[in-house]
């Protein structure tokens, strides 16, 4: 029976990209209850961890080698694992004991010493420490992923890797790429944050397996499995601002091969905020519906696992003057207003299969299928798209001789059409198009298992609108000591630009839209272009006798045609152009990790950019992001009780340097800002009350320094009028908000 569990459970549809060089897996008792600090370590006993507050673990792989699960008051859980995984582990009671409960403290982010990509994982508990409403939050509390404002409309925010906005990043779930196209913009705040499991995050040149556009990283959100999902989980949540969520999901388990999830998420803003009275709300009314229903099959004789996922979501934003009133202002030029309505359908399947007598071996099919539709205006300006996408990829995996060898091989297809309608001044037309691309790509891995790895890609695509093309990947992995880990990546990316969903921003202004093309096939415009290279050195250490860790990397993105998008050669104008000289973005971040004392952990960092980018009149500084940035979190919880209650305390500190701000230069005097924002700093906290396993309450604040940006609209007072610009936001428009919550679940 162990055999056969092991066989199926041993394929993750995960896995293509993020565990290659990991044995990653979850422990479960004879209840199904996650098993919190099981000790997991090979019997040579030179590698051992202990699994975390949701049963889950992560060790590097050892070859020809058996790891061994023991838990007080529990059997042995012996067996030979290999890469492809992620297992789930059932441990049995040891009758000739009483029961004896040992919990431990282990960090919600993991970054392992023998990984050969600078990549680090974020469990649900690093998720839970802040107010993570959707995954565009999930990142307050990390200092590798920048949040940012993007305009003084939406409320929405964005998040940059190394410098470089979101749609450099490819962004998966479940390694099935999800926010590209149409949905760059808001797709991440469609993904509520009590459904994700973890977020893998990736810096620099990532895998090929997924394809050709990332170029700064890769994020893939892991959701929860119907497997091991709780029976019953719901989180209802409240802010100052009048925000009201509700999550709701359970599972049921159909038989011994099926199992079910059923997810449902609503929210909702309410009230006429104003707080700055400059007449337009701070925040926009709206409201979300969200379902997903998930299955999971597992068929242990035949070695097969797979997932089958159906999602809905229906999104309605308001945003405007107070007193606007979409039924009867809706095209005036009396009172300024907007809509941004969004609906989704999601359909995907992923099939896994193990060679029964070859573990090591094994083979993966992925489908997806996406509909977007977006229908918005922005006072006189209109927006409409509409994206149907279909994804296919197939993948084996196996190894060259022995496990020190292995490959990952496989083809995928890509299927995009777009219907994209554009009003704003300048441009009043259609873009209608379709793309496709097929690939082939091929990966090898070595590793010694000991102090070297190397991951090697390459991957040839033809797409109907860039012709052929090849995408080369290389990651190095270094262990010059112990503890010590250097890595080196290089990798190149080319992607289609969709110029008008990924700036909306913009159409909450009154500017010229120009395209000033050079006969390229998408918009006239040429595909992006880029080659990013990194060298990243960590050491694990002791401190005064407690655990700690130091990063430093550096990361250079150098563009070979990039679409450049100006709002510097008149403040009156919007630019579209090819790149016509050089453009890069250079990264260097410090990051330090230390256990104080027992329960209280400390990261913090220092980040530095160095971007820049040649203009039509000149090279700039990249807008809206500081040269400096620092980050500390400070993380404390008390022992739990007998009954499991105890309490989590949580604050997050960013200091973010001054920003180049856009040219303001044509606008009236009393409408032009400065060149440069001041600095400022940020403050987040959480305070978390357990109860017990099956209850707990939360309570926070985001910004409770209230720093706001001065008068983020400019003309707001003439919003009809060409200095009207909503674009100009380097800071919160908000001030402090205060939130409270619960979570209550039945394992």
């Amino acid at each position: 029976m162990i055999k056969k569990t092991l066989t199926v459970a041993a394929f993750a549809m995960g896995s293509f990209i993020y565990a290659q060089e990991n044995v990653i897996g979850h422990i479960y008792d004879e209840n199904n209850e996650k098993v919190i600090g099981a000790a997991i370590y090979y019997e040579d006993k030179s590698i051992g961890v202990v699994s975390d507050e949701n049963g889950h673990f992560s060790i590097p792989y050892k070859d020809n080698q058996s790891l061994i699960i023991s838990y007080v008051g529990y059997k042995d859980y012996i067996f030979k694992p290999n890469t492809i995984n992620n297992y789930t582990i059932k441990i049995e009671p040891d009758t000739t004991l009483e029961e004896v409960v040992v919990t431990t403290q282990q960090r919600n982010t993991t970054r392992s010493i023998k990984g050969t990509t600078n990549s680090f994982t974020m469990n649900s508990g690093e998720l839970l420490k802040a107010a993570c409403c959707n995954i565009s939050e999930a990142f307050e509390t990390n200092p590798s992923i920048d949040v940012n404002y993007t305009d003084a409309i939406t409320g929405t925010k964005q998040i940059k890797m190394l410098g470089l906005t979101s749609p450099y990043i490819l962004i998966a779930e479940e390694n099935i790429p999800s926010v590209r196209g149409a949905s760059q913009v808001y797709g991440m705040t469609f993904t509520p944050g009590t459904w994700v499991e973890s977020i893998q995050v990736t810096k620099g040149a990532g895998t090929v397996i997924n394809g050709y556009e990332s170029i700064s990283g890769q994020l893939n959100t892991e959701l929860i499995k119907p497997a091991t999902d709780n029976r019953f989980f719901l989180n209802l949540y409240g802010s100052s601002d009048e925000r009201y969520e509700a999550n709701i999901h359970g599972n049921y388990h159909v038989n011994d091969k099926w199992s079910s999830s059923l997810f449902i998420h609503g929210n909702t803003r309410l009230g006429n905020h104003d707080y700055n009275h400059d007449g337009f709300l701070d925040n926009p009314k709206g409201k979300q519906i969200n379902v997903m229903n998930r299955w999971q099959y597992v068929n242990a004789d035949k070695g097969v696992i797979s997932f089958l996922t159906a999602r809905y979501m229906k999104d309605n934003k308001l945003a405007g003057q107070v007193d606007f009133d979409k039924k009867k202002d809706k095209g005036s030029t009396t009172i300024w207003g907007s809509e941004i309505n969004t609906e989704k359908a999601d359909l995907s399947a992923k099939i896994g299969y193990v060679f029964p007598d070859m573990p090591f071996q094994s083979a993966g099919l992925q489908l997806s299928y996406n509909y977007h539709k977006q229908d918005s205006y922005f006072g006189q300006n209109m927006y409409d798209i509409k994206q149907n996408s279909f994804y296919s990829n197939l993948v084996f995996n196996s190894i060259i001789n022995n496990t020190l060898h292995k490959f990952t091989t496989g083809i995928s297809f890509t299927l995009d059409k777009y219907d994209e309608s554009v009003f704003v001044p300048g441009i009043n037309k259609n873009y209608n198009r379709i793309d496709n691309s097929l690939g082939a790509f091929y990966e090898y891995t070595y590793d010694n298992t000991d102090n070297f790895s190397i991951i090697a890609g390459i991957r040839v695509d033809y797409h109907n609108r860039m012709g052929v093309f090849a995408t080369p990947r290389l990651h190095l992995r270094y262990n010059p000591w112990e503890n010590g880990v250097l890595r080196a990546s290089v990798g190149r990316g080319k992607r289609i630009a969709n110029i008008f969903a990924e700036n909306q921003i913009f159409f909450a202004t009154n500017k010229w839209f120009q395209i000033d093309g050079d006969n390229g096939k998408i918009y006239d415009l040429n595909p992006e272009i880029a080659w990013n290279y990194g060298l990243s050195f960590t050491q694990n250490f002791h401190l005064i006798g407690r655990k700690a860790d130091f990063t430093v990397d550096y990361y250079r993105t150098d563009f070979k045609n990039q679409i450049v998008v100006d709002a510097d050669y008149n403040s009156h104008q919007l630019l579209f152009y090819n790149l016509d000289g050089k453009s890069y973005a250079n990264s260097l971040q410090f990051e330090l990790n230390y256990n104080l004392v027992r329960n209280l952990n400390l990261r913090t960092a220092y980040k530095y950019y160095d971007i820049q980018t040649q203009q039509k009149t000149g090279k700039f500084e990249k807008a809206y992001q500081p040269k400096n940035r620092f980050f500390a979190n400070l993380e404390y919880s008390t022992e739990k009780t007998e009954k499991g209650a105890q309490w989590k305390f949580d604050f997050t500190y960013n200091w973010l340097g001054k920003q180049r701000l856009a040219s303001t230069a044509q606008n009236a005097m009393e409408n032009q800002r400065n060149k440069y924002s001041n600095p400022y700093s940020l403050m987040n906290f959480q305070i978390t009350k357990v109860f017990s396993p099956h209850f707990e309450v939360y309570l926070g604040g985001e910004n409770i320094g209230n720093y706001k940006e001065k008068n983020p609209i400019i003309s707001a007072s003439n919003p009809f009028s060409k200095d009207f610009d909503t674009s100009i936001i380097y800071a919160p428009i908000t001030g402090a908000m205060y939130y409270a919550g619960l979570r209550y679940k039945i394992h």
